[in-house]
């Protein structure tokens, strides 16, 4: 019997101080080529049961990205964060001081091996654009309803100093979870843009997306038609306020918020204007054949053959069937098609199992599934507001001439009577001067916003509220 108890008082001694040692915070970096690293810092608490975690990438300027589960079971970790679009898991090793294991997001899975405390990182990043405080106007946080989808969004209000109402428009950010700076490749845009456009006279709103920063909801339950209505609630909590100019709020849209933006604006009488940065003029389902040939990691033996692999694929995907159904149809033309690439590239079968799978999950998602189908030219063409569409001629991600002349054919077949489109010369998807326009160049460069393409844009903008 005392055997018994002794044993009884050490396992429940052993399950407390087990359940404690995952708390904290845990950081740890995955190599991505070329002697660069992304770090990472999970800190992980508990209410109660239940654990929660909220994820850092000090690397890449990111902060406080909420998982929407951390299940811990014995030495097994899985933190779900595919609200943005990643997951990872872990298995404790070294008597809990030590978590080695994997992150995936989309296509891509890196090992990812946690260790106690903070990683020390070098931060110091020359942004000369980046504004100082204080700001020579108004900085206010705000916070409005999407009463359609019951989401509170939260975001930032920059305005002139003065009595008067002002013009105001609202920064849409592009794919993927963003923050209200669209923070990305360590870099702010529309903190920059932002700030240059306050300083000329024209309130901003920008604000966290769904499911990430300080905004409620789930990113990745979301389309790009449930955050067009979050835009529709950024322009109805404007026309509340008694310091806008209700007649003169437009919408800016950065690569898919370029497509959010005309969704938005024919479900509103309010919307004045819009402008396209690096917006897309062509069908989701052409614009994702174009990205998977020009943005492949890998060589193909035959490059007509791959488009219609994934042609097929894109067609599989939109299907109007069950989810499960589509994924074994999906996972079987991926075995038939893409396996036997692989194969022929020494990849080992657990990798190539793992990469179709990652495949078929991403295209299967609520959010691509729309994509696919959706064309912005549709939208352009109702439009009877200005258009301004802005693109840079080094763009990889959205190509800028198929794209402008998509949005050109529409505008003019809807009539338009007041559109600009302007390609410019030199600048990459986020509008920066650049040498080649690739992507793995956009935080090796100092500058965050083209002052030609911030110039432009003002000036335009000025010239329709006036």
């Amino acid at each position: 019997m005392k055997t018994r108890y002794i044993t009884i008082i050490f396992l429940f001694f052993s399950l407390v101080s087990f359940s404690q040692e995952i708390k904290g915070i845990w950081s740890g970096g995955i190599n991505v080529g070329e002697n660069k690293t992304i770090n990472f810092t999970f800190t992980i608490t508990k209410e109660g049961q239940s654990y929660s975690t909220i994820i850092d990438i000090p690397t890449q300027r990111i902060k406080g990205i909420k998982a929407q589960s951390t299940n811990y079971k014995r030495d097994s970790l899985v933190i779900d964060f595919s609200n943005v679009g990643m997951f990872y898991k872990g298995v404790f090793k070294t008597n809990y001081s030590e978590i080695k294991g994997r992150i995936t997001e989309g296509l891509n899975s890196f090992v990812l091996n946690l260790k106690r405390d903070k990683i020390k990182t070098n931060n110091t990043l020359n942004r000369p654009q980046e504004p100082i405080k204080p700001y020579p106007y108004l900085e206010e946080n705000v916070y409005f309803e999407n009463n359609k989808d019951q989401i509170r969004l939260a975001g930032t209000l920059t305005k002139p100093f003065g009595n008067k109402k002002f013009p105001v428009v609202i920064l849409i950010s592009g794919s993927g979870p963003q923050d209200r700076d669209e923070t990305i490749s360590k870099h702010k845009p529309f903190l920059i843009l932002a700030d240059y456009l306050t300083r000329k006279g024209i309130a901003v709103l920008r604000y966290d997306d769904r499911g990430f920063g300080e905004s409620k909801g789930i990113h990745s339950e979301a389309t790009t038609y449930d955050f067009a209505t979050d835009v529709l609630s950024a322009v109805k909590y404007l026309k509340s306020r008694n310091d806008i100019d209700k007649n003169a709020i437009g919408l800016i849209g950065h690569s898919e918020g370029a497509i959010i933006a005309p969704l938005a604006a024919n479900k509103s009488k309010d919307v004045a204007f819009i402008i396209s940065l690096a917006g897309t003029g062509i069908s989701g389902t052409e614009l994702s054949i174009m990205q998977s040939k020009t943005l492949r990691p890998f060589p193909v033996p035959d490059e007509k053959i791959y488009e219609q692999a994934i042609r097929r694929a894109i067609e599989i995907a939109k299907q109007d069937k069950k989810i499960p159904i589509i994924k074994l149809e999906l996972k079987k033309h991926y075995q038939e098609t893409i396996a036997p690439i692989l194969k022929n590239l020494s990849v080992s079968d657990i990798e190539i199992d793992r990469i179709l799978n990652s495949l078929v999950a991403m295209r299967t998602t609520k959010w691509v599934r729309y994509f696919y189908g959706y064309n912005p030219a549709v939208e352009y063409e109702k439009l009877n507001i200005p258009v301004l569409s802005l693109n840079g001629s080094l763009d990889t991600q959205v190509p800028a001439k198929i794209n402008q002349a998509g949005l050109r054919q529409a505008l003019i077949k809807g009539k338009n009577k007041d559109f600009k489109i302007i390609e410019l010369e030199g600048l990459n998807h986020l509008f920066q001067n650049a040498k080649t326009g690739n992507m793995n160049e956009y935080s090796e460069i100092e500058e965050t916003f083209s002052p030609k393409a911030l110039a432009i844009l003002s000036d335009w903008i000025l010239t329709h509220v006036e």
